[in-house]
């Protein structure tokens, strides 16, 4: 079975050189074959339009796709999002072995890692929303002594509970006068897809990173799990046994065991499923 789709013909600008190079479908999520500098570049040539609508960055796991199958906004979103990262070496390997294309892991804590490294020479900005009060001022103060360089221009950690229509004007107002150029959104899947689907004309002129448990590797709650582990491709195994076991069992166990066989029936053609990706305007 072929995995890899042509580009969406309606692809333009700096988003059609990725769409060029086509995609891979994953239970009809079709994933980017993309390397940081091409996000680099994306991101370089969204943010010169302050007043535009903003962009997304989606990563993309098994856990993501395989929610997604039960979950038609939810797979809109994804189908729909500017980059759609492979977050997790299976995907990475997969891409590159099948695709035949280079392709980095768009995993968030590795993609702001990098973003953050590349703001030195490109002059990228950052603001903070999600996690609790605590871990969002660690992942600042991370990120700032990892990389002196680095413009952080205000965090917030929003409550637990659904913000009132005034509570959420105020959060937009704040990030659209400040103006950052990168907005890590750490709400968990899916509560913060949705957020950055019902935020991306809102908020102007910024890209929106899905940035899931990044908040927490970087505030210090979780370890995050040596490089060779996470090249591994078995990262979520190190998850799996760690403090969160309780959390993410059926994550890591029962949903990874679906996307596999869900998978299979893809690839042997009993269940195939197309690929929905659209482009935004």
């Amino acid at each position: 079975m072929s995995v890899a789709a042509p580009a969406e013909p309606t692809a333009t600008g700096a988003a059609a050189a990725v769409r060029s190079r086509g995609l891979c479908n994953f239970l009809g999520i079709g994933l980017d074959a993309v390397t940081y500098d091409e996000v680099f570049d994306l991101v370089d040539t969204w943010r010169t339009d302050k007043q535009g609508r903003s962009h997304h960055i989606a990563c993309i796991n098994a856990f993501c796709v395989t929610l997604a199958q039960d979950d038609a906004r939810l797979r809109r979103i994804y189908s729909g999002a500017d980059i759609a990262g492979p977050d997790g070496m299976p995907f990475v390997r997969w891409i590159r072995r099948f695709g035949g294309r280079p392709c980095d892991r768009i995993a968030a804590p590795d993609t702001i890692l990098a973003l953050a490294a590349a703001s030195k020479h490109r002059g990228f900005t950052f603001y903070l929303y999600g996690g609790d009060p605590e871990m969002a001022v660690g992942m600042k103060r991370f990120l700032e002594q990892r990389y002196p360089h680095i413009r952080i221009l205000g965090y917030r950690s929003p409550p637990f509970r659904a913000l009132t229509p005034e509570e959420d004007d105020e959060i937009c107002q704040e990030i659209n006068s400040l103006q950052p150029d990168i907005v890590c959104v750490g709400l968990g899947t899916p509560k913060q897809d949705y957020w950055i689907e019902d935020h991306l004309y809102k908020i102007r002129g910024a890209v929106l990173i899905a940035s899931g448990a990044t908040f927490d590797f970087f505030g210090g709650r979780v370890s995050f799990a040596p490089e060779w582990v996470r090249n591994s491709g078995f990262e979520w195994l190190y998850r799996l046994f760690g403090k969160d076991f309780k959390r993410l069992w059926r994550r890591y166990i029962l949903y990874n065991a679906k996307f596999c066989a869900l998978f299979l029936l893809q690839l042997t053609r009993i269940r195939p499923i197309a690929q929905q990706r659209w482009v935004r305007e």
